[in-house]
Formats: C-alpha cells, sequence, structure tokens
C-alpha cells in the first residue's frame, strides 16, 4: 500500500509535532502510510540526547526540546521538510534501512539535475562537497516511524551559523538553489515526495 501525501504548506512546528504524536499513538495495523510535506517558520528544534552547547548564540527563534534522535537542527521556510509516519513492522524492515531509503531518495532528487551527493559515515544525511543539504531524525515507537527529513531548498541559511548543525562544530551547509536547481520548496517537495514514495 502506498504512502498517502499530504501537502500541508506552512505550519507551525509544535501542534505538527503533536499531530505526529497523537497518529503515531492511534494508528493499527490497518492504517494506511502518510508523508507529510510541509514547512515550518523558523525554530531550533533539539534532539533527545541533544546537548544545548550545540547552541551557539540565543536569539528570537525559539528552541523546541523533542523526542527524535540527534543534536539540534534548524527549520525555516524555503526548506521542505517531509515526516515519515511509516509501519516498519508491516513493511518488514528497520530504522536503519529507512534512513539509508530517505537518504537514496534525496541523492537521486539531486541526480536528476546533474548532482552528484553523497552519505557521510556515522552523520546521516546529504552531503554535496561536504556540505550538508539534507538532515535526517527519526523517532520509532511500537515499531512505526515519525519525524523525517529536512532538504534546504531556497532559504536564509545563516540560522545555521547559530549551531553546531547536528552536533558538528563548522559544517558547511548548502541548498539546492546554490546548486543551480529551479524549484521552490513546494515544487521541490513534491518531487522529492514522489521519488520517497518509491523507496519506502
Amino acid at each position: 500500500m502506498e504512502p498517502v501525501i499530504k501537502h500541508l504548506g506552512r505550519v507551525e512546528y509544535e501542534p505538527t509535532w503533536r499531530a505526529m504524536q497523537e497518529f503515531t499513538a492511534s494508528r493499527n495495523e490497518e492504517t494506511p502510510d502518510e508523508l507529510w510535506v510541509l514547512e515550518h517558520p523558523p525554530v531550533f528544534t533539539l534532539g533527545q540526547a541533544g546537548k544545548r552547547e550545540h547552541l551557539l548564540q540565543t536569539t528570537e527563534i525559539p528552541v523546541v526540546p523533542i523526542d527524535r534522535g540527534g543534536q539540534i537542527t534548524y527549520h525555516g521556510p524555503g526548506q521542505v521538510v517531509i515526516y515519515v509516519l511509516v509501519d516498519l513492522k508491516r513493511r518488514g524492515y528497520g530504522v536503519k534501512e529507512l534512513v539509508g531509503r530517505m537518504e537514496q531518495a534525496v541523492i537521486d532528487l539531486l541526480a536528476e539535475s546533474g548532482i552528484k551527493a553523497e552519505r557521510k559515515a556515522n552523520a546521516p544525511g546529504v552531503y554535496v562537497n561536504k556540505a550538508k543539504i539534507a538532515a535526517l531524525g527519526l523517532r520509532i515507537k511500537q515499531g512505526r516511524s515519525y519525524h523525517g527529513l529536512a532538504l534546504n531548498v531556497d532559504m536564509d541559511l545563516s540560522p545555521f551559523a547559530l549551531i553546531n548543525p547536528c552536533g558538528y562544530p563548522g559544517m558547511a551547509v548548502t541548498q539546492t538553489r546554490d546548486l543551480g536547481i529551479a524549484g521552490d520548496a513546494g515544487l521541490i517537495g513534491g518531487r522529492l515526495a514522489m521519488i520517497l514514495v518509491g523507496k519506502i
């Protein structure tokens, strides 16, 4: 059964996170998987093991401690976020494979525009010329995933300078616009969601 793709537009972070938790808690064996494609207003999110010292400077951008894996990251307008609400038990594979499939979807998307992207050992995400273009973070509850991936499309990248992205000091970040790929977060998010459907 193919996942249902839902385009939610620009939505506040915290209510969306709560909605993911509620969806995951209330679903059963028959509930179709879903991909939520959206953008967030500016927000830093801090994973369960996240250390606050990776926030280098306090600003008016809120910091929300959440229940995914990983350290601190930034979400903002012009970045496509896809939340991956998948029943892994039903699909018959584990979280590492899901992460690999999500990374591959981004790699394939960029390859369509002639951009070579790669993974990095022990640092989930997708990189172009050693600069991070997509971040991943998941939570698994009772064999079901939520949270997902964020791809930088056409955004203000300066807030990344206020953090150690994903806990890595000085990590460079990039975005599709700077690689010469046309299209806004809505367009590129729609294409990425279609690729992701074929992967998971």
